[in-house]
Protein backbone atom coordinates (compact mmCIF):
# COMPACT_ATOMS: atom_id res chain seq x y z
CA UNK A 1 0.00 0.00 0.00
CA UNK A 2 1.49 3.31 -0.91
CA UNK A 3 2.63 5.97 2.06
CA UNK A 4 0.08 8.53 0.36
CA UNK A 5 -3.13 6.14 0.99
CA UNK A 6 -1.90 5.28 4.89
CA UNK A 7 -1.41 8.56 6.00
CA UNK A 8 -5.19 9.84 6.06
CA UNK A 9 -5.62 5.85 7.78
CA UNK A 10 -3.21 7.26 10.64
CA UNK A 11 -4.35 10.90 10.54
CA UNK A 12 -8.02 9.68 11.21
CA UNK A 13 -6.80 7.09 13.92
CA UNK A 14 -5.43 9.71 15.92
CA UNK A 15 -8.41 12.05 15.29
CA UNK A 16 -10.76 9.44 17.03
CA UNK A 17 -8.20 8.42 19.53
CA UNK A 18 -8.04 11.88 20.68
CA UNK A 19 -11.77 12.58 20.66
CA UNK A 20 -12.46 9.65 22.46
CA UNK A 21 -9.61 9.02 24.87
CA UNK A 22 -7.15 5.46 25.01
CA UNK A 23 -9.06 2.87 25.89
CA UNK A 24 -9.24 1.81 29.41
CA UNK A 25 -7.95 5.19 30.52
CA UNK A 26 -9.18 7.68 33.52
CA UNK A 27 -10.69 10.64 30.41
CA UNK A 28 -13.60 11.97 32.54
CA UNK A 29 -17.24 12.12 31.16
CA UNK A 30 -17.04 15.13 28.50
CA UNK A 31 -14.40 17.02 27.06
CA UNK A 32 -13.45 19.88 29.28
CA UNK A 33 -13.10 23.44 27.40
CA UNK A 34 -12.08 26.89 28.46
CA UNK A 35 -15.31 27.89 30.07
CA UNK A 36 -16.17 31.24 29.63
CA UNK A 37 -18.89 33.10 32.05
CA UNK A 38 -21.22 35.09 30.28
CA UNK A 39 -21.72 38.53 31.58
CA UNK A 40 -24.76 38.87 33.29
CA UNK A 41 -27.06 41.65 32.02
CA UNK A 42 -26.83 44.58 34.66
CA UNK A 43 -24.03 43.72 36.04
CA UNK A 44 -20.38 44.46 36.66
CA UNK A 45 -17.27 41.83 37.07
CA UNK A 46 -15.50 42.47 40.05
CA UNK A 47 -11.84 40.72 40.38
CA UNK A 48 -10.48 39.12 42.66
CA UNK A 49 -8.16 40.47 45.07
CA UNK A 50 -7.23 41.98 48.83
CA UNK A 51 -7.88 44.96 50.57
CA UNK A 52 -8.26 46.60 54.26
CA UNK A 53 -11.82 45.70 55.61
CA UNK A 54 -12.78 47.99 58.34
CA UNK A 55 -13.39 51.67 58.72
CA UNK A 56 -10.75 54.09 57.84
CA UNK A 57 -11.31 56.75 61.27
CA UNK A 58 -12.40 56.83 64.12
CA UNK A 59 -16.09 56.15 65.07
CA UNK A 60 -18.64 59.38 65.00
CA UNK A 61 -20.53 57.58 67.16
CA UNK A 62 -18.27 56.67 69.75
CA UNK A 63 -18.40 52.97 68.79
CA UNK A 64 -15.67 50.78 69.88
CA UNK A 65 -13.66 51.02 66.48
CA UNK A 66 -13.41 46.97 65.37
CA UNK A 67 -10.20 45.36 64.13
CA UNK A 68 -8.53 46.49 60.37
CA UNK A 69 -7.64 43.44 58.84
CA UNK A 70 -6.35 42.38 55.54
CA UNK A 71 -8.62 40.13 53.50
CA UNK A 72 -8.86 38.53 50.31
CA UNK A 73 -12.28 38.27 47.97
CA UNK A 74 -13.03 35.57 45.30
CA UNK A 75 -14.25 37.55 41.63
CA UNK A 76 -18.02 37.72 41.34
CA UNK A 77 -20.67 39.64 39.23
CA UNK A 78 -22.24 42.94 41.10
CA UNK A 79 -25.73 45.02 39.91
CA UNK A 80 -23.90 48.32 38.59
CA UNK A 81 -26.79 50.24 40.57
CA UNK A 82 -29.28 49.69 43.21
CA UNK A 83 -32.36 47.50 42.39
CA UNK A 84 -34.70 50.11 40.55
CA UNK A 85 -37.88 50.46 41.18
CA UNK A 86 -38.48 49.26 37.51
CA UNK A 87 -36.83 45.74 38.49
CA UNK A 88 -38.46 45.29 41.61
CA UNK A 89 -41.97 45.51 39.95
CA UNK A 90 -41.05 42.54 37.71
CA UNK A 91 -40.66 40.70 40.83
CA UNK A 92 -43.98 41.77 42.12
CA UNK A 93 -45.68 41.15 38.41
CA UNK A 94 -44.28 37.89 38.22
CA UNK A 95 -46.39 36.88 42.06
CA UNK A 96 -49.66 38.52 41.14
CA UNK A 97 -49.64 36.53 37.92
CA UNK A 98 -48.53 33.48 38.62
CA UNK A 99 -50.84 33.65 42.08
CA UNK A 100 -53.90 35.18 39.69
CA UNK A 101 -53.35 31.86 37.13
CA UNK A 102 -52.94 29.31 40.20
CA UNK A 103 -56.65 30.49 41.30
CA UNK A 104 -57.96 30.05 38.02
CA UNK A 105 -56.15 26.37 37.84
CA UNK A 106 -57.37 25.53 40.82
CA UNK A 107 -61.13 26.81 40.25
CA UNK A 108 -60.78 24.05 37.85
CA UNK A 109 -60.14 26.00 34.27
CA UNK A 110 -57.21 24.25 33.68
CA UNK A 111 -56.22 25.28 30.71
CA UNK A 112 -54.57 27.94 32.60
CA UNK A 113 -51.83 25.38 32.83
CA UNK A 114 -49.58 23.26 31.18
CA UNK A 115 -51.54 19.89 29.98
CA UNK A 116 -49.62 16.26 30.46
CA UNK A 117 -49.84 14.49 27.32
CA UNK A 118 -51.53 11.37 27.41
CA UNK A 119 -52.01 11.42 31.14
CA UNK A 120 -54.51 12.93 34.26
CA UNK A 121 -54.09 16.64 35.07
CA UNK A 122 -52.58 16.49 38.65
CA UNK A 123 -54.48 18.69 40.96
CA UNK A 124 -51.29 19.45 43.25
CA UNK A 125 -48.47 19.88 41.15
CA UNK A 126 -49.09 21.24 37.85
CA UNK A 127 -47.54 24.02 35.80
CA UNK A 128 -48.60 27.62 35.13
CA UNK A 129 -48.93 28.56 31.44
CA UNK A 130 -47.65 31.80 31.04
CA UNK A 131 -49.01 32.05 27.49
CA UNK A 132 -52.33 32.39 28.50
CA UNK A 133 -53.54 35.85 28.97
CA UNK A 134 -54.91 36.36 32.31
CA UNK A 135 -59.03 37.73 32.35
CA UNK A 136 -58.47 40.43 34.42
CA UNK A 137 -61.52 42.83 33.32
CA UNK A 138 -64.09 39.08 32.37
CA UNK A 139 -67.56 39.87 33.19
CA UNK A 140 -67.94 35.76 34.20
CA UNK A 141 -68.82 35.37 37.47
CA UNK A 142 -66.95 32.06 37.48
CA UNK A 143 -63.75 33.87 36.50
CA UNK A 144 -64.72 36.67 39.03
CA UNK A 145 -64.56 34.68 41.25
CA UNK A 146 -61.44 32.60 41.33
CA UNK A 147 -59.42 35.95 41.16
CA UNK A 148 -61.73 37.66 44.06
CA UNK A 149 -58.84 36.63 46.34
CA UNK A 150 -56.68 39.39 44.98
CA UNK A 151 -59.26 41.98 45.69
CA UNK A 152 -61.32 43.83 48.30
CA UNK A 153 -65.19 43.69 48.66
CA UNK A 154 -65.17 47.57 46.95
CA UNK A 155 -62.60 46.25 43.83
CA UNK A 156 -59.34 47.73 44.96
CA UNK A 157 -56.27 45.70 44.50
CA UNK A 158 -55.00 43.66 47.62
CA UNK A 159 -51.49 44.10 47.47
CA UNK A 160 -50.86 42.93 51.06
CA UNK A 161 -51.97 39.53 49.73
CA UNK A 162 -49.03 38.98 46.98
CA UNK A 163 -47.35 36.01 48.75
CA UNK A 164 -44.42 34.57 47.47
CA UNK A 165 -43.31 30.89 48.45
CA UNK A 166 -40.13 29.62 47.98
CA UNK A 167 -37.40 26.97 49.79
CA UNK A 168 -33.95 26.66 50.62
CA UNK A 169 -31.48 24.58 52.49
CA UNK A 170 -30.88 26.07 55.64
CA UNK A 171 -26.71 25.25 55.27
CA UNK A 172 -26.50 26.91 59.41
CA UNK A 173 -27.54 23.22 60.32
CA UNK A 174 -25.98 21.46 57.04
CA UNK A 175 -22.91 22.36 58.58
CA UNK A 176 -23.31 21.97 62.36
CA UNK A 177 -20.72 19.70 63.90
CA UNK A 178 -23.08 17.90 66.38
CA UNK A 179 -24.90 16.88 62.84
CA UNK A 180 -22.14 15.99 60.58
CA UNK A 181 -23.24 13.37 57.83
CA UNK A 182 -21.18 10.70 57.58
CA UNK A 183 -20.36 10.10 53.80
CA UNK A 184 -19.24 6.82 54.09
CA UNK A 185 -22.23 5.68 55.41
CA UNK A 186 -24.59 7.88 53.66
CA UNK A 187 -26.36 8.95 57.03
CA UNK A 188 -26.42 11.12 59.86
CA UNK A 189 -25.96 10.91 63.46
CA UNK A 190 -28.68 8.67 65.21
CA UNK A 191 -31.33 11.28 66.78
CA UNK A 192 -30.26 14.14 65.20
CA UNK A 193 -32.59 16.75 64.62
CA UNK A 194 -33.06 20.13 62.32
CA UNK A 195 -34.39 23.51 63.20
CA UNK A 196 -36.30 25.02 60.47
CA UNK A 197 -39.42 27.49 60.34
CA UNK A 198 -42.86 26.46 58.88
CA UNK A 199 -44.72 28.82 57.40
CA UNK A 200 -48.73 28.56 56.29
CA UNK A 201 -51.55 31.50 55.14
CA UNK A 202 -54.85 31.54 57.48
CA UNK A 203 -58.56 31.85 55.70
CA UNK A 204 -57.95 35.64 56.45
CA UNK A 205 -55.02 35.90 54.54
CA UNK A 206 -52.45 36.47 57.36
CA UNK A 207 -49.21 34.73 57.06
CA UNK A 208 -47.85 32.60 60.83
CA UNK A 209 -44.78 31.00 60.82
CA UNK A 210 -43.23 28.98 64.01
CA UNK A 211 -40.23 27.04 64.49
CA UNK A 212 -40.29 23.47 64.32
CA UNK A 213 -37.81 20.58 64.81
CA UNK A 214 -37.98 17.76 63.00
CA UNK A 215 -35.88 14.12 62.22
CA UNK A 216 -32.72 14.70 60.45
CA UNK A 217 -32.85 11.68 58.52
CA UNK A 218 -31.63 12.70 54.60
CA UNK A 219 -30.71 16.33 53.41
CA UNK A 220 -34.41 17.45 52.05
CA UNK A 221 -34.84 17.77 55.87
CA UNK A 222 -32.94 20.34 56.25
CA UNK A 223 -35.19 22.18 53.76
CA UNK A 224 -37.07 25.64 54.92
CA UNK A 225 -39.97 26.57 53.27
CA UNK A 226 -41.12 30.61 53.47
CA UNK A 227 -44.23 32.47 52.45
CA UNK A 228 -43.39 36.28 52.42
CA UNK A 229 -45.65 39.26 51.49
CA UNK A 230 -43.34 41.10 48.71
CA UNK A 231 -45.40 44.83 48.01
CA UNK A 232 -42.74 47.21 49.76
CA UNK A 233 -43.97 49.50 52.93
CA UNK A 234 -45.10 52.81 50.79
CA UNK A 235 -45.91 53.97 54.42
CA UNK A 236 -42.60 53.74 55.97
CA UNK A 237 -42.31 57.52 54.00
CA UNK A 238 -44.69 58.98 56.57
CA UNK A 239 -43.95 56.56 59.49
CA UNK A 240 -40.38 57.34 59.80
CA UNK A 241 -40.29 61.29 59.35
CA UNK A 242 -43.37 62.44 62.14
CA UNK A 243 -43.72 66.37 61.38
CA UNK A 244 -42.96 65.98 57.85
CA UNK A 245 -45.01 66.36 54.85
CA UNK A 246 -43.66 62.80 53.02
CA UNK A 247 -47.35 61.83 51.47
CA UNK A 248 -46.55 62.28 48.18
CA UNK A 249 -43.45 59.48 48.50
CA UNK A 250 -46.02 57.83 50.11
CA UNK A 251 -48.77 57.87 47.46
CA UNK A 252 -46.74 57.72 44.50
CA UNK A 253 -42.94 56.48 44.82
CA UNK A 254 -43.58 53.09 44.26
CA UNK A 255 -46.46 53.11 41.60
CA UNK A 256 -45.81 56.55 39.65
CA UNK A 257 -43.66 55.83 36.23
CA UNK A 258 -41.37 59.22 36.91
CA UNK A 259 -39.70 57.08 39.92
CA UNK A 260 -39.32 53.60 38.07
CA UNK A 261 -35.30 54.32 38.07
CA UNK A 262 -35.05 55.39 41.15
CA UNK A 263 -33.81 52.78 44.00
CA UNK A 264 -36.92 50.26 45.73
CA UNK A 265 -37.03 51.18 49.28
CA UNK A 266 -39.28 49.98 51.85
CA UNK A 267 -37.91 46.57 51.13
CA UNK A 268 -37.22 44.38 54.43
CA UNK A 269 -34.17 41.95 54.62
CA UNK A 270 -36.52 39.36 54.39
CA UNK A 271 -38.20 40.84 51.45
CA UNK A 272 -34.83 41.18 49.35
CA UNK A 273 -34.36 38.33 50.05
CA UNK A 274 -36.83 36.10 48.54
CA UNK A 275 -35.99 38.88 45.56
CA UNK A 276 -32.98 36.82 45.10
CA UNK A 277 -34.93 33.83 45.31
CA UNK A 278 -36.83 34.70 42.52
CA UNK A 279 -33.99 35.98 40.32
CA UNK A 280 -32.55 33.19 40.89
CA UNK A 281 -35.46 31.22 39.35
CA UNK A 282 -36.48 33.29 36.59
CA UNK A 283 -32.92 33.59 35.35
CA UNK A 284 -32.52 29.36 35.22
CA UNK A 285 -35.88 29.07 33.95
CA UNK A 286 -34.35 30.75 30.87
CA UNK A 287 -31.04 29.33 30.81
CA UNK A 288 -29.67 25.46 29.79
CA UNK A 289 -26.63 26.50 31.48
CA UNK A 290 -27.73 27.72 34.98
CA UNK A 291 -25.49 29.73 37.26
CA UNK A 292 -24.79 30.38 40.84
CA UNK A 293 -27.54 31.89 42.72
CA UNK A 294 -28.40 35.09 43.36
CA UNK A 295 -27.83 36.71 46.84
CA UNK A 296 -27.45 39.94 48.37
CA UNK A 297 -23.75 40.44 49.15
CA UNK A 298 -21.72 40.05 51.99
CA UNK A 299 -20.14 42.92 53.87
CA UNK A 300 -16.71 42.01 52.80
CA UNK A 301 -17.60 41.48 49.39
CA UNK A 302 -19.38 44.46 49.16
CA UNK A 303 -16.72 46.81 51.11
CA UNK A 304 -14.18 45.49 48.33
CA UNK A 305 -16.68 46.76 45.51
CA UNK A 306 -16.78 50.13 47.08
CA UNK A 307 -13.42 50.66 47.24
CA UNK A 308 -13.01 49.61 44.05
CA UNK A 309 -9.65 47.68 43.43
CA UNK A 310 -8.11 50.55 46.19
CA UNK A 311 -6.94 48.86 49.44
CA UNK A 312 -7.96 51.66 51.44
CA UNK A 313 -9.96 53.99 49.99
CA UNK A 314 -12.00 55.93 52.21
CA UNK A 315 -14.72 56.44 50.03
CA UNK A 316 -15.74 54.63 46.46
CA UNK A 317 -14.25 57.80 44.72
CA UNK A 318 -10.86 56.96 46.49
CA UNK A 319 -10.17 60.13 47.49
CA UNK A 320 -10.85 61.12 51.44
CA UNK A 321 -13.18 64.05 50.85
CA UNK A 322 -16.98 64.34 49.96
CA UNK A 323 -16.75 66.90 47.18
CA UNK A 324 -13.77 67.95 44.73
CA UNK A 325 -12.29 70.77 44.28
CA UNK A 326 -14.49 72.61 42.28
CA UNK A 327 -16.71 72.05 45.68
CA UNK A 328 -19.08 69.77 43.80
CA UNK A 329 -20.43 66.83 45.71
CA UNK A 330 -19.43 63.03 44.69
CA UNK A 331 -23.01 61.37 46.23
CA UNK A 332 -26.17 62.06 47.25
CA UNK A 333 -26.53 62.53 50.77
CA UNK A 334 -27.05 65.39 53.70
CA UNK A 335 -24.31 67.60 53.21
CA UNK A 336 -24.88 70.24 55.87
CA UNK A 337 -27.61 70.99 58.60
CA UNK A 338 -30.99 70.94 56.75
CA UNK A 339 -29.40 71.66 53.41
CA UNK A 340 -30.17 68.16 51.69
CA UNK A 341 -30.23 69.37 48.34
CA UNK A 342 -26.68 71.24 48.11
CA UNK A 343 -25.75 67.76 46.32
CA UNK A 344 -28.81 68.56 44.34
CA UNK A 345 -30.96 65.86 45.83
CA UNK A 346 -32.92 66.20 48.41
CA UNK A 347 -34.04 62.58 49.04
CA UNK A 348 -33.86 59.85 46.93
CA UNK A 349 -32.82 60.13 43.30
CA UNK A 350 -32.45 58.11 39.93
CA UNK A 351 -29.65 56.01 40.10
CA UNK A 352 -26.63 56.12 38.41
CA UNK A 353 -26.62 60.35 38.57
CA UNK A 354 -23.32 60.21 39.67
CA UNK A 355 -19.62 59.13 38.27
CA UNK A 356 -19.30 55.61 38.93
CA UNK A 357 -16.17 54.01 40.99
CA UNK A 358 -13.12 52.37 39.27
CA UNK A 359 -14.99 49.30 39.15
CA UNK A 360 -17.90 51.10 37.23
CA UNK A 361 -20.65 50.30 40.48
CA UNK A 362 -22.66 53.69 41.10
CA UNK A 363 -24.57 54.74 44.10
CA UNK A 364 -22.05 52.95 46.27
CA UNK A 365 -22.23 55.67 48.79
CA UNK A 366 -25.55 57.51 49.51
CA UNK A 367 -28.43 57.37 47.61
CA UNK A 368 -29.85 54.73 49.77
CA UNK A 369 -28.04 52.17 52.06
CA UNK A 370 -27.71 48.66 51.43
CA UNK A 371 -28.93 45.41 52.93
CA UNK A 372 -25.65 42.91 53.13
CA UNK A 373 -26.08 39.56 53.72
CA UNK A 374 -23.99 39.22 56.92
CA UNK A 375 -25.27 39.70 60.60
CA UNK A 376 -24.39 42.51 62.82
CA UNK A 377 -21.58 42.25 65.34
CA UNK A 378 -19.59 45.19 66.07
CA UNK A 379 -16.55 42.76 66.69
CA UNK A 380 -16.84 40.64 63.66
CA UNK A 381 -13.39 41.36 62.11
CA UNK A 382 -11.92 38.98 64.90
CA UNK A 383 -13.68 36.00 64.22
CA UNK A 384 -14.13 35.96 60.35
CA UNK A 385 -11.93 34.17 58.16
CA UNK A 386 -9.42 36.18 56.01
CA UNK A 387 -10.58 34.82 52.42
CA UNK A 388 -13.75 35.76 51.61
CA UNK A 389 -14.70 36.55 55.13
CA UNK A 390 -18.37 36.12 56.35
CA UNK A 391 -20.28 36.47 59.22
CA UNK A 392 -23.57 35.43 58.42
CA UNK A 393 -26.78 33.83 60.18
CA UNK A 394 -29.89 32.42 59.32
CA UNK A 395 -32.06 33.66 62.58
CA UNK A 396 -35.40 31.82 62.81
CA UNK A 397 -38.40 33.38 64.23
CA UNK A 398 -37.54 32.28 67.86
CA UNK A 399 -34.56 34.21 68.26
CA UNK A 400 -34.00 37.16 69.95
CA UNK A 401 -34.23 40.74 67.87
CA UNK A 402 -30.09 40.80 68.59
CA UNK A 403 -29.47 38.07 66.28
CA UNK A 404 -31.57 39.38 63.63
CA UNK A 405 -29.36 42.56 63.23
CA UNK A 406 -27.94 42.63 59.57
CA UNK A 407 -25.23 44.41 58.05
CA UNK A 408 -26.40 47.87 55.92
CA UNK A 409 -23.67 49.87 54.20
CA UNK A 410 -22.91 53.10 52.25
CA UNK A 411 -25.35 55.58 53.94
CA UNK A 412 -28.23 57.52 52.47
CA UNK A 413 -29.89 60.85 51.33
CA UNK A 414 -30.13 61.55 54.76
CA UNK A 415 -27.22 60.41 56.15
CA UNK A 416 -23.78 62.77 56.87
CA UNK A 417 -20.68 61.59 55.03
CA UNK A 418 -19.52 59.50 57.55
CA UNK A 419 -21.81 56.54 56.62
CA UNK A 420 -20.48 56.42 53.00
CA UNK A 421 -17.06 56.02 53.98
CA UNK A 422 -16.62 52.08 52.53
CA UNK A 423 -15.92 50.67 55.52
CA UNK A 424 -18.34 51.98 58.34
CA UNK A 425 -21.35 49.48 59.20
CA UNK A 426 -24.49 50.08 60.94
CA UNK A 427 -27.42 47.75 61.21
CA UNK A 428 -30.77 47.02 61.02
CA UNK A 429 -33.55 44.55 61.89
CA UNK A 430 -34.33 42.07 58.92
CA UNK A 431 -38.00 42.20 59.64
CA UNK A 432 -37.45 46.31 59.60
CA UNK A 433 -38.34 48.41 56.63
CA UNK A 434 -36.85 52.26 55.61
CA UNK A 435 -37.30 54.41 53.17
CA UNK A 436 -33.48 54.67 53.43
CA UNK A 437 -32.87 51.39 52.85
CA UNK A 438 -32.45 49.44 49.82
CA UNK A 439 -30.46 46.64 47.75
CA UNK A 440 -28.23 45.17 45.20
CA UNK A 441 -27.72 41.91 44.30
CA UNK A 442 -24.45 39.78 43.71
CA UNK A 443 -23.49 36.28 41.89
CA UNK A 444 -20.82 34.10 42.42
CA UNK A 445 -17.94 34.03 39.46
CA UNK A 446 -17.55 30.48 38.16
CA UNK A 447 -14.07 29.71 37.17
CA UNK A 448 -10.63 31.54 37.50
Amino acid sequence: MKLTKILPLIAFAIALASCNGPAGELVGIAKAGNFKEANPYGMIFIKKGSFMMGANTQSAVFEQPDNVMMATVEAFWMDETEITNNEYKQFVNWVRDSMALTFLVNAGMTDYAIQPKDEEFDEEHFLLNWRKKIPWSSKDEEVKEALAPMYYGDGTFRVNALHYRYSWINYDEAVSVSKKFDVTQGLYPPGSTARVDSFWVEENGAIRDSTIYRPLIEPSDLKTNKIIAIYPDTLCWVRDFQYSFNDPMLLKYFSHPGYLEYPVVGVTWEQAHAFCNWRTKFFNSHSKLGAQDYRLPTEAQWEYAARGGRKMAMYPWGGNYARDAKGCFFANFKPYRGAYNDDTGTCTMRVAQFRPNDFGLFDMAGNVSEWTCSAYQSSANTAIHDLNPDYSYMARKSDPDILKRKVIKGGSWKDISYYMQCGVRAYEYQYESRPYIGFRCVRAYIGE
